[in-house]
């Protein structure tokens, strides 16, 4: 047991030194992050709202900084290329999270032009009933992520490696709030990167 927290802390680590460079990334997971917990919540409630407030909210303000603020350069601080972190990422990494958020936004275009999903659900017949197809498909587009990153994993390594990975992955809301909370009183006092970025873990 000790191994796999070992391995998670390692993941953690891996994750925030090699992507999270930038204040208004970390200002950005701050944002997803607390909208997940609300999203964690709704589970209970509404599944489906859950699925809107995760993808509409969390994962887009997420990938927003990882796409259009974070560095792309030569890491100075950690040695690394860009296209060295890319290939060593254990979760989805930039070219990844393009095909994944492909997938996504297919989802609206796909059930508008084919209601009911060529008949595997009811068509639905309103508005509403759109935007609670959509919701529940986003709901399985993200549990069918998780576990196919999961089980790719397994194959390319171990087992262990994709549930560490998909531990990482369900409770980086928790810490990215206990991580990133002070980064949005860093960029009002106008300190757009974070100068001592993955020196000291």
């Amino acid at each position: 047991m000790n191994s796999f927290f070992q391995e998670l802390a390692t993941q953690r680590w891996d994750d925030h030194r090699y992507y999270h460079h930038s204040r208004i990334n970390q200002a950005l997971h701050l944002v997803s992050a607390i909208s997940f917990l609300v999203a964690y919540l709704w589970l209970l409630i509404d599944p489906v709202v859950s699925a809107l407030i995760a993808w509409l909210i969390s994962m887009t303000s997420r990938q927003a900084g990882h796409f259009f603020f974070e560095p792309k350069g030569y890491d100075e601080i950690n040695q690394a290329t860009h296209e060295h972190k890319e290939a060593i990422k254990v979760g989805y990494n930039l070219q990844r999270k393009v095909v994944l958020m492909a997938l996504w936004a297919l989802v609206p275009l796909v059930i508008a032009l084919h209601p009911g999903a060529l008949g595997l659900v009811e068509a639905h017949e309103d508005f509403n009933g759109y935007i609670r197809q959509v919701g529940a498909a986003w709901l399985l587009l993200g549990i069918g992520g998780l576990l196919f990153r999961v089980v790719q994993l397994w194959f390319l390594k171990d087992l262990r490696t994709g549930l560490v990975w998909a531990t990482k992955i369900l409770t980086d809301p928790f810490h990215d709030i206990a991580l990133y909370h002070k980064a949005p009183l860093h960029l009002m006092r106008g300190e757009w990167l974070d100068p001592g970025h993955g020196r000291a873990r």
